[in-house]
């Protein structure tokens, strides 16, 4: 298993929500969140790269991996968080984004991780908070490949790009009206 500590102390989460621009953005907004980097998770080839991760040849997942302090954000909320980001009763797509690389999945460091993602799938399913089942999966952590640099914060970087506007724009701002008190 990957060892979760980083030089700092800080702890990390790995989350698969469709595509990485708009989670990453989402949560690099959020006090206590130290880095949310874009990347791949979950596949078999040894170097993916983002061009054979969206043709859906190495079975990796778009990612963000953040590192954050959990005395100002506890996992509990990065994970009741990532439930608004996306919907998670889509398999293996988001909106018009369609492969396994857009998958729902959290990928947990240790069992308390885990126990904390599956309860709050158990509570917002029992609480019948979406219309279909929650399909996101709950996985121990592989290697994380980072994105290609041209992805990390793509969107503050990108805004006039057309998918950005017409996808990204939107879900950040409606994520921002939301957890107003929670930005930086």
């Amino acid at each position: 298993m990957t060892e979760q500590s980083t030089s700092n102390n800080y702890e990390q989460a790995v989350l698969a929500g469709g595509c990485f621009w708009c989670i990453e953005a989402a949560y690099n907004s959020l006090k206590g969140i130290i880095n949310a980097t874009s990347g791949y998770m979950g596949g078999a080839t040894g170097t993916p790269s983002y061009e054979a991760v969206c043709k859906g040849d190495t079975g990796h997942a778009e990612v963000v991996k953040l590192e954050f302090d959990a005395s100002i954000i506890s996992y509990q909320d990065i994970i009741e968080i990532f439930f608004t980001l996306h919907n998670p009763t889509q398999l293996n797509r988001q909106g018009n984004d369609i492969g396994t690389q857009y998958r729902s999945e959290i990928f947990v460091y240790d069992e308390q991780q885990k126990e904390i993602a599956n309860n709050i799938i158990d509570e917002l399913s029992a609480a019948n908070s979406f219309e279909e089942p929650i399909v996101t999966q709950v996985t121990p952590v592989s290697e994380f490949f980072c994105g290609e640099d041209y992805h990390q914060e793509y969107f503050n970087n990108n805004p006039e790009n057309q998918y950005c506007q017409a996808v990204v724009s939107p879900k950040l701002a409606k994520f921002r009206q939301t957890f107003v008190s929670k930005l930086k």
